[in-house]
């Protein structure tokens, strides 16, 4: 195979032409999928509290109760995605390099700043075809902060915010509670009670609630940090006994097998051109 010339890297959209010119000629597109998520981020007194639930979802299925949606950039910040769980970890793996090589050839902390500006321009360049909404969290040395990112490039930096399908309902807690320098223990609650609204108000949220917890001395992960869902015990027996449903009509029908061939396929049988 000759090569082309043409290098390719990151995220790949070559066939979008081709799927245009099948819709067209009226190939049905697939269905679209509903995710779930709530994740949130508050500044505090001396740092940020990151937070996020714990349920993955693949349509109306609950594919992981279980999962992690607060990602490692560095010690000093991290982020919470929402969206296409393999946008997501794809797309923060993929900063999480880009940030550790501008820590090793600047040899200083990387503002949070910077990462939000790497973060920008990479989804900016897709159009919003990455499936990655993040709240990105970090402390340096110009202080605390908390930036929401939107799938199609767009970040506000703030004092708080929440973002997927729960956020509505986590915003309501933040508009309700939040305050200017609060001590660490007030920002859990608020944060924990933050993504509980959401856990319990929004179908693709549930299960557990992650926090991390960044300072200038450095992060720490809770997790879980509460069980916000604690399953209950069966209290009944759920089986009918046989002859409880009534069989309206029956019918066998044999099964006759005319012949049995098993054929072992060796090298001599492919075609290897």
């Amino acid at each position: 195979m000759e090569d082309s010339g043409d290098t390719h890297t990151g995220f790949q959209f070559s066939n979008f032409a081709r799927n245009e010119k099948l819709v067209s000629r009226g190939f049905p597109m697939p269905g679209c999928r509903k995710t779930g998520t709530t994740i949130a981020g508050v500044v505090f007194k001396d740092g940020v509290v990151l937070g996020a639930d714990t349920r993955a979802t693949e349509g109306d299925i609950v594919a992981d109760k279980n999962c992690s949606k607060i990602h490692y950039l560095q010690p000093n910040m991290y982020c919470c995605g929402a969206g296409t769980a393999a946008d997501l970890e794809m797309t923060t793996q993929l900063m999480a390099g880009q940030l550790e090589l501008h820590r090793l050839n600047t040899g200083r902390q990387v503002p949070v700043i910077a990462a939000n500006s790497m973060f920008k321009q990479m989804l900016f360049r897709y159009q919003g075809h990455i499936g990655a909404a993040l709240v990105l969290g970090g402390v340096d040395k110009y202080g605390s902060h908390i930036y929401s990112i939107h799938p199609h490039g767009s970040t506000d930096r703030l004092p708080y915010t929440t973002m997927g399908s729960g956020s509505l309902a986590a915003m309501t807690v933040f508009e309700e509670r939040w305050q200017p320098d609060m001590e660490l223990s007030e920002a859990k609650q608020l944060v924990r009670d933050a993504i509980a609204g959401g856990v319990f108000n929004d179908l693709g949220s549930g299960s557990n609630i992650d926090l991390c917890i960044i300072t200038k001395d450095g992060a720490n992960m809770l997790r879980p940090y509460d069980v916000a869902n604690v399953k209950g015990q069966r209290v009944g027996k759920y089986e009918y006994q046989r002859g409880v449903t009534e069989v309206l009509t029956k019918k066998v029908r044999p099964i006759e097998i005319v012949s049995e061939t098993v054929r072992l396929i060796t090298g001599e049988d492919m075609d290897t051109a």
